[in-house]
């Protein structure tokens, strides 16, 4: 199997989750990596680990890794275990690192919202995550409850709000001017 940048990050941050938070299933790690990579996406433009991300009624959904996660491709082995262990009645998949995270595929920036993502949802429940993808104005919402097109696409320009839409064009503007000045 090939392992591109992208991949590499996606393992490394699921690794740091579930060495950082406590009670790691996948409907937390899916609103981890949902933030992670929309919130890097609001502030830079690029998400960081490429996924794209349903509307399900649950929230947001990497349907990719989880349809992945049934059968586990070989390179999570000796990075992190997926385990199915029994809660109140049903199964749960659990999340757990097998070797310490690697930093050095991601910038500052991308530590950064790992780091803060760990703090601020480290004792979060499921059900709690959910809860905050659900707010209003959030993509999620939009997408599900406002377009009222489940199970569809969430884009990643969704996450940029109408301030940050209008100050992109606005330096976008600048430039072409500060260009066509000089250029003259």
């Amino acid at each position: 199997m090939l392992i591109n940048h992208e991949r590499e990050k996606l393992i490394q941050a699921v690794k740091f989750f579930a060495q950082n938070t406590r009670n790691l299933g996948k409907t937390k790690l899916y609103k981890l990596l949902y933030f992670l990579d929309f919130t890097h996406f609001r502030d830079t433009g690029r998400p960081v680990t490429g996924m794209e991300y349903f509307a399900w009624p649950m929230g947001p959904v990497p349907v990719d890794l989880h349809q992945e996660l049934q059968a586990p491709s070989p390179d999570w082995d000796h990075n992190c275990r997926f385990k199915l262990v029994p809660v109140r009645g049903k199964e749960m998949l659990t999340v757990s690192a097998l070797s310490d995270f690697d930093g050095t595929h991601f910038s500052k920036r991308e530590l950064r919202i790992l780091t803060e993502l760990a703090r601020e949802f480290h004792d979060t429940t499921a059900g709690q995550m959910v809860e905050r993808t659900h707010l209003e104005n959030l993509p999620w919402h939009q997408v599900y409850e406002i377009e009222k097109r489940k199970q569809k696409l969430i884009p990643y320009s969704m996450s940029l709000r109408k301030q940050d839409v209008e100050n992109m064009i606005a330096s976008i503007n600048d430039r072409e001017e500060i260009i066509a000045v000089l250029g003259k």
